[in-house]
């Protein structure tokens, strides 16, 4: 089973999931679920809730009730990282295990979870995540393409080729989002040629590029989980560094980036502190791919 870790996000509350290679499918933190369904922190209070529950299950299965029998059958042991930064064994469904415990707990919120739990996957943003964690294996971006309008292209036709028709395609009507104004389609292609020229030696320069670049914002949809990868792969080049984008919150990153039209000292602060040189770490990547979709998430 390889290193492939992911984080879904379900009202702020995280949901943490491991990959296995010989069954092909995701596995999903009971704890997590518990938590999230529950709207409960305390992870001695979910240890608990489901150390009631998993007895109740298996008391449930001896007497051969159906759903609880495939339920404690489904339940796996698996290592998942906590929170200080340690992997631990600890109990995990397939999805449709998360299906029958979410069943198992009495309370609305619990179809509200499994609606999103659902739809996250099967969403377009969904099935787009799944092609960003291929990114990892691929070799998209040539060495002399990092920084350039060409590599952005390619990063958005990768992430929404068969998603959307306009998939790696710029623009070629005015676009706004939240009160932001972007680059008027007429004046796109040549304010994209000059950010492409910008330099992306130091890291000021290389934020610099990025803002412009978010300013131009030159497709339909999609700019920001494209950009984000885009100025990763600056990063990596230039500085043999990347972002760590599990370390900056998702309100503090979208309102620099708001302000990033007049200020770029915001942002640039926020990425500062959360630049690593772990630039081969896969699980780093993976997790930077799942906080990245999460800034997209609708409130």
């Amino acid at each position: 089973m390889t290193n492939k870790l992911s984080i879904r996000f379900f009202k702020d509350r995280e949901v943490r999931a491991i990959w296995n290679d010989d069954e092909s499918k995701w596995y999903f933190s009971v704890l997590d679920i518990i938590g999230a369904i529950n709207e409960q922190d305390d992870y001695q209070k979910n240890r608990n809730y489901w150390k009631y529950l998993k007895t109740k299950i298996r008391k449930e299965s001896s007497e051969l009730v159906s759903g609880a029998n495939q339920l404690n059958g489904a339940i796996n042991r698996m290592k998942l990282k906590a929170a200080d930064g340690k992997s631990y064994l600890t109990d995990v469904v397939d999805q449709a295990g998360v299906e029958l415990l979410a069943k198992k707990i009495p309370n609305n919120r619990a179809n509200e979870f499994l609606d999103w739990f659902t739809y996250s996957d099967n969403s377009i943003d969904g099935q787009s995540r799944k092609k960003a964690y291929s990114l990892w294996e691929s070799n998209l971006i040539a060495e002399n393409e990092v920084g350039t309008v060409k590599a952005l292209q390619k990063i958005h036709a990768f992430l929404f080729g068969g998603l959307y028709d306009f998939a790696g395609k710029i623009r070629t009507k005015t676009i706004s989002k939240g009160g932001t104004l972007f680059c008027r389609a007429e004046y796109l292609p040549q304010n994209l040629e000059i950010i492409e020229q910008m330099p992306q030696t130091t890291f000021d320069e290389i934020v610099d590029k990025y803002v412009e670049m978010n300013m131009a914002h030159p497709f339909m949809e999609g700019n920001g989980r494209s950009t984000r990868i885009w100025l990763d792969i600056i990063f990596k080049q230039s500085l043999k560094q990347c972002v760590d984008w599990s370390k900056i919150d998702k309100k503090a990153y979208l309102n620099a980036m708001h302000a990033s039209t007049t200020d770029s000292k915001p942002i640039k602060s926020l990425l500062k502190q959360a630049l690593t040189n772990q630039i081969t770490d896969r699980e780093l990547f993976m997790k930077g791919i799942d906080y990245s979709y999460y800034y997209e998430q609708e409130e």
